[in-house]
């Protein structure tokens, strides 16, 4: 594996203690963070305020994944609040090529992720606006749930055409993500792995990124 990267979500953190809870996971690669809208998906968590706050005392970079309505309006915004990558859902985006090429204009990285049910093939020739391609192995909106092995072939296929490509593109999944389901997804070829409560349901969120990590090169 040529990189593993684990992100936690902090949609299962400690929302009263968010600052706390962020150097709790010092050790991640970046923090995933769960924008929604209560349109694009049935649930409502923060805002562009509340991520730039998180930006200011985040020990890691910010991973913003958004799941939002109207994402070609709103996504440029949390590029130019520093976040370091943010990821749209195709679904949600009119332009998707003209949205990833403003998000690296903007000094972003450029993500794009893909419901469950969203086949990965109409995509593939974007690869090359792209810096990460998310699968979401859960339906997105909400944290807990169990990890959709149907999902696996589109991880395969995703990561056959990132390899023939010869591109850098990071292949993220999102939703489900255990020490038992990160080695599943990593054998499909993701290297990038979103966990919530797997991190912060444990006492000790630091020693499960580091679990969760070394089962994934395992």
């Amino acid at each position: 594996m040529a990189q593993c990267c684990i992100n936690p979500s902090i949609l299962s953190a400690d929302f009263v203690n968010l600052e706390a809870e962020l150097q709790r996971i010092s050790n991640a690669d970046a923090v995933h963070v769960d924008v929604m809208d209560n349109h694009f998906v049935p649930n409502l968590t923060i805002g562009l305020p509340v991520v730039k706050r998180i930006q200011d005392v985040s020990p890691v970079p910010l991973d913003a994944h958004l799941m939002i309505a109207d994402a070609d309006r709103w996504a440029p915004g949390f590029a130019d609040a520093g976040v370091a990558s943010v990821t749209f859902h195709a679904e949600a985006s009119i332009a998707p090529i003209k949205l990833a090429r403003e998000l690296r204009t903007r000094g972003a990285k450029a993500g794009m992720a893909l419901r469950p049910g969203t086949p990965v093939e109409p995509y593939l020739d974007m690869l090359g606006e792209l810096d990460l391609l998310l699968i979401m192995t859960v339906e997105p909106g909400f944290g807990g749930q169990s990890f959709l092995d149907l999902t696996l072939p589109k991880i395969r296929r995703a990561r056959a055409a990132i390899d023939g490509s010869g591109g850098r593109v990071a292949l993220q999944v999102d939703g489900g993500i255990t020490e038992e389901t990160i080695t599943r997804a990593a054998e499909a070829g993701a290297d990038v792995f979103v966990a919530g409560s797997a991190v912060y349901g444990a006492a000790d969120p630091a020693e499960a990124i580091d679990r969760l990590r070394a089962a994934a090169k395992r």
